[in-house]
């Protein structure tokens, strides 16, 4: 990759990092995943503060909070009317989609690396102050931390893509936490939905990245997930954007 090509993924990088709302929204989360590890350092049995369980708690809420960092990505450049700038530097508007995807899957990345440092964190404190009487394991499976990196890669990438979609903060936001929810909730309740809702609902199809173990089925279901939830809203933001005009 050329040298335009890492400076617009830093440059989007910045973008996250260095307005109010991204990082107070990193604060949240810095402190929402300290708050979880502790609480299991304090609390749990010592046979369940083990690394593998810190490190699944420590990204739950990284995986809630960080694709609202990725709508705010897109729709900050429509809100704020930087877009007018970012396309006249960057005429070639793929390019800079393409680079705020990548800046998302680098930021997806970095959350997990902050995860295992927590989830270690949190061990050495308990093995120092005694919590795990000697029985919390560290080991973990090169396969769990592969598969929370996708786990964590789905989630913003949807943000993204629903930023994309929707151009709007307030109200990508609020879909793209409501309506999982809503499908998720409906295809608990309502009979006839739960055999699409296996296939459609991503909270369900994303259960199994939290583990070191993924079946053939289960990334059949996955693939169908996302393909629904990520990829065409990321598909019809792309469009959308490359064919609207800038004002």
């Amino acid at each position: 990759m050329n040298a335009l090509w890492w400076r617009l993924i830093l440059v989007e990088l910045r973008k996250m990092l260095d307005t109010r709302a991204g990082s107070w929204l990193l604060g949240a989360i810095g402190l929402s995943t300290a708050a979880i590890v502790t609480v299991m350092v304090i609390f749990a049995e010592p046979a369940e503060q083990t690394f593998a369980t810190l490190f699944v708690l420590a990204l739950l809420p990284v995986a809630f909070l960080l694709p609202v960092l990725g709508v705010l990505l897109v729709t900050t450049e429509w809100s704020q009317r930087t877009a007018l700038t970012t396309f006249a530097l960057v005429p070639v508007r793929h390019r800079v989609l393409a680079a705020k995807l990548a800046a998302a899957v680098v930021a997806s990345v970095a959350s997990v690396l902050t995860s295992l440092a927590s989830a270690a964190a949190g061990m050495a404190v308990a093995s120092a102050t005694g919590g795990t009487g000697g029985t919390g394991s560290w080991r973990i499976e090169a396969a769990l931390i592969g598969y929370a990196a996708l786990f964590q890669v789905i989630n913003v990438v949807m943000g993204v893509a629903f930023g994309m979609l929707l151009l709007n903060t307030p109200v990508a936001i609020v879909l793209l936490l409501l309506l999982p929810t809503v499908w998720t909730v409906l295809g608990g309740i309502v009979v006839r939905l739960r055999g699409v809702a296996e296939w459609l609902d991503l909270t369900l199809t994303t259960e199994p990245l939290l583990t070191a173990e993924v079946t053939a089925g289960q990334w059949a279901r996955l693939a169908t997930s996302v393909a629904a939830w990520v990829l065409l809203p990321l598909v019809a933001g792309m469009l959308r954007i490359q064919c609207r005009d800038i004002a």
